[in-house]
């Protein structure tokens, strides 16, 4: 199992944990708030959250530590992603 997880303070100070695994073949997307005591579960991550997850892969894939083919799914999900919000706005 791989699992990347980062934190970073909201607006209003709370901290939020976002974290992303890959398991059996398969991802899963959750984040949650300090103050909560449950994680909730994505589909898929916000653009901005994804484009952390790509930064943070890439820099454990240059040290050898996660395959190649996780940050080209995440840069996929990304490209997916862009192009719903741009089909959205139209």
């Amino acid at each position: 199992m791989h699992k990347h997880e980062w934190h970073e303070k909201t607006e209003d100070g709370d901290v939020r944990y976002v974290r992303a695994c890959f398991h059996a073949g398969r991802w899963t997307f959750e984040d949650t708030l300090k103050s909560e005591e449950e994680w909730h579960l994505h589909e898929r991550l916000p653009l901005r959250d994804l484009e952390k997850l790509r930064e943070l892969l890439w820099n454990k894939y240059q040290r050898g530590r996660v395959p190649h083919g996780h940050v080209k799914f995440v840069e996929k999900l990304i490209a997916e992603t862009r192009a719903e919000e741009e089909g959205g706005e139209e």
